[in-house]
């Protein structure tokens, strides 16, 4: 039989996983984006894989052909159908592990092995018919058809089939006369079953398509139940001497690699189904084209995909945005009014290099990326007494550790910082950062209210959010190319003291 690894990743490439979330993670908002990916799939562990980014090119393209083969709609309903059906293999496995009572441990273990034997030939049936590229789902392909060609599986299929028409063929009477119980062989007594829905015909017609009652269902056999059963095994033994040692012979009855291919297909699968309305809604999701070291970054109609998520629920407008680096350009300060989009700007662009890394589908068409080592985010934080540190110096601190793990490759976001200091002080440490990471030659959005560091050096690239020319109070959000007006400072000393135009007329209203 072929061997098959993994669908995520190359032969022998499997990346060590995070034990948890980036630390960046929530100020980018791209918990959100794990948790809805997650709902609903816990049993499959995602969250590891939606923390891990890939290192390496190979790595992502990988996972990108793999998505580009699932952009099929035949094969992706083939995948998700077998998702499915191997769905109903654990939930009948789940009893045969926990129930106390051993023939009904083994029912549901021969059950789940004939849901099992249905479901894989079906898949490999709909797999044989379809155009693959991906290297991974060939060598899934090439995998379930040696397997279930095999004489393993055959046998498996065959002694489950056996035992399951045994089982059926089983006839017993039971008898109830007040409480007590009596099992015997069926002697063809007449089938009373007529009688009752005759009975009960009108019943169901009227009173009951009114009237639902919806009884629990139980997968525990109560105790007269399982006396029950017991007994018709005294009667029928060779069936149930069958059951039992099918159950001793098949007890892993499922193929690893199979089952691996089942709880990592989720990972796609998730992601597909997440960004699925927002297409529908007309936002664009295209693969980038990734490169180790690149200094050409650009995105067309990109945007925050945590937002965007919220924002389709309830029916508001995404604003998309465009942005370009070219030669020696390395840094985006981005200024212009409070509340216009800079900060969700800043998160969309850290949220594109990690889902990029990841090897899914990004927001946004025309997209060119460096494949970044690592993501760091700098966001304001409340002011700690643990620290001993006040709100400035807290800020220089987490900026130092920044700066002393970020190397060329690494993806900084800077957001309004420094928020709570002087434009001198402001103005003297941001051109120092700003210097820093350019020596680094580092990526980095920067999101100030200091106008001069985006004409700092040649590294720097002035984007503005911008508001409607004809009412200046209202945002666009649009985040476009543009030189700093020098009106950022001022709008951030208008905050600061209520004076800007929303506070006044807020304060002239009452």
């Amino acid at each position: 039989m072929e061997a098959f690894e993994s669908i995520l990743h190359p032969p022998g490439a499997a990346p060590k996983l995070a034990t948890e979330a980036p630390a960046w993670f929530a100020d980018l908002h791209m918990d959100r984006v794990v948790a809805s990916l997650t709902d609903g799939r816990e049993e499959f562990e995602l969250a590891p894989l939606l923390h891990t980014p890939l290192r390496d090119v190979d790595a992502v393209a990988w996972r990108q052909d793999v998505v580009r083969d699932l952009a099929d709609r035949r094969v992706l309903e083939a995948v998700r159908e077998l998702c499915a059906e191997l769905g109903l293999v654990r939930r009948r496995l789940a009893p045969a592990e926990r129930l106390p009572h051993p023939i009904q441990r083994q029912r549901w273990l021969l059950a789940a092995a004939e849901a099992w034997c249905a479901a894989v030939p079906a898949f490999d049936d709909r797999l044989a018919g379809l155009e693959l590229r991906s290297e991974a789902l060939i060598g899934l392909r090439r995998h379930v058809s040696s397997y279930t060609s095999s004489d393993s599986f055959a046998a498996l299929a065959r002694e489950t089939a056996d035992v399951v028409a045994g089982l059926d063929a089983v006839r017993y009477a039971v008898r109830v006369s007040g409480a007590r119980v009596t099992v015997g062989p069926f002697q063809d007594e007449p089938d009373v079953g007529e009688e009752v829905r005759a009975t009960f015909e009108r019943f169901r017609r009227t009173v009951a398509d009114r009237r639902r009652v919806t009884f629990p269902s139980r997968v525990q056999a109560d105790h007269v139940e399982t006396q029950i059963l017991d007994r018709v095994a005294q009667l029928a033994p060779e069936p149930f001497a069958a059951l039992a040692r099918h159950s001793e012979r098949h007890r892993e009855f499922r193929d690893a690699p199979i089952v691996r291919f089942d709880r990592e297909v989720q990972f796609y699968l998730a992601y597909l189904e997440h960004i699925e309305p927002l297409e529908e809604q007309g936002l664009r999701f295209s693969l980038p084209r990734v490169a180790a070291g690149s200094t050409q970054e650009r995105a067309s109609q990109t945007f925050d995909l945590a937002l965007a998520g919220r924002l389709a629920a309830t029916g508001g407008t995404v604003v998309v945005n465009d942005f370009q680096l070219r030669g020696t350009e390395r840094i985006l300060v981005v200024s212009g009014p409070n509340n216009g989009g800079k900060t969700t700007f800043a998160r969309a662009f850290g949220q594109l290099h990690h889902l990029a890394a990841l090897g899914l589908p990004v927001p946004g068409t025309d997209v060119r990326l460096l494949l970044a080592d690592r993501v760091h985010a700098h966001f304001e934080r409340e002011e700690e007494l643990r620290t001993l540190r006040g709100g400035f110096e807290d800020e220089l601190h987490r900026i130092h550790e920044i700066l002393e793990a970020a190397g060329p490759d690494s993806v900084l976001i800077m957001n309004e910082s420094f928020g709570s200091t002087t434009l001198h002080d402001a103005l003297l440490v941001g051109s120092e950062i700003v210097r820093r990471i350019s020596e680094l030659g580092a990526l980095c959005v920067f999101v100030t209210f200091v106008d001069e560091l985006a004409s700092l050096n040649e590294h720097t690239v002035s984007m503005m959010s911008t508001v409607d020319p004809d009412d200046p109070a209202r945002r666009t959000f649009r985040v476009v190319r543009r030189p700093a007006d020098g009106l950022a400072h001022a709008a951030a000393v208008a905050r600061r003291h209520r004076l800007t135009y929303e506070a006044l007329r807020e304060r002239i209203a009452r």
